[in-house]
């Protein structure tokens, strides 16, 4: 941005009558009352929210799910309980055999026994 001197000169003379007038404003209205200062916007802490603001959140969540949901195929709620009680069965044998496997060849690589003398 270039600026002629004659341009700065000219901005230098208008800030100086500004400054010239306020101080004769200030002058006369010196008994006033004071003016108020200029009101900005109330600041807020970020990442707070309201009791009111989590709730619409919330709600707004919940209904994006439910669509995501829907497109899915469905309601996947979770499992029944037959399926619980299957899958507990699975895991139940799963474990049996790596203790199995464990008890037969000592342990895996990377573990390590503590033994006390």
């Amino acid at each position: 941005m270039d600026i002629s001197v004659e341009a700065l000169e000219e901005a230098i003379s208008i800030r100086r009558q500004i400054d010239a007038l306020e101080k004769r404003l200030s002058a006369i209205l010196e008994g006033a009352a004071p003016r108020p200062k200029e009101r900005t916007a109330p600041t807020r802490k970020k990442g707070k929210l309201t009791y009111a603001g989590r709730k619409k959140l919330s709600q707004l969540m919940k209904a994006r799910w439910a669509i995501r949901r829907k497109a899915a195929g469905g309601p996947s709620v979770g499992f029944t309980p037959a399926g619980r009680k299957k899958l507990s069965e699975l895991m139940k044998a799963r474990w049996a055999a790596r203790r199995k496997a464990a008890a037969d060849h000592g342990p895996g690589p990377g573990r390590r026994t503590f033994r006390r003398s």
